[in-house]
């Protein structure tokens, strides 16, 4: 369920900067995310908006909010996505209070993961807590 909220994120994301995903392949930007988070973050988020969405009669604060909602959906842990309810209601009332999204991972700018938040949710699979992985070609 809270897969389709992330693949939605990315989807409003792309509408709303004008830009495919897959047109991020840079160093400092691998994805429309970790681009999104870096305007974000530094207070430019109208640098996301697509000309011809910022030129138009679309009314800024509605265009931020769906940046804001993008940014929601786009969280790397499902358990900080909203489910897609939410984020219905989240779009179609300006009264709704917004959480204010955390960095994703894969940014260029990342700093750090919420560990302790991720292992609340999760059983202890090793009992030393090392695994081995053996990577083999096809």
């Amino acid at each position: 369920v809270k897969s389709d909220v992330y693949s939605f994120g990315v989807l409003l994301l792309e509408i709303v900067s004008g830009r495919r995903n897959s047109s991020f392949r840079s160093p400092e930007c691998s994805n429309i995310v970790g681009y999104a988070w870096d305007l974000w973050e530094g207070g430019r988020a109208m640098e996301l908006i697509d000309p011809s969405i910022n030129a138009g009669s679309c009314c800024q604060n509605e265009v931020l909010r769906c940046i804001h909602v993008g940014m929601l959906c786009v969280q790397d842990l499902a358990v900080y996505r909203p489910t897609m309810p939410s984020v219905v209601l989240m779009l179609e009332s300006e009264s709704a209070a917004l959480p204010i999204p955390r960095q994703p991972t894969f940014t260029s700018t990342r700093s750090s993961v919420d560990i302790d938040s991720w292992k609340g949710g999760h059983d202890i699979v090793s009992s030393n807590n090392v695994t081995i992985s053996m990577i083999a070609g096809r």
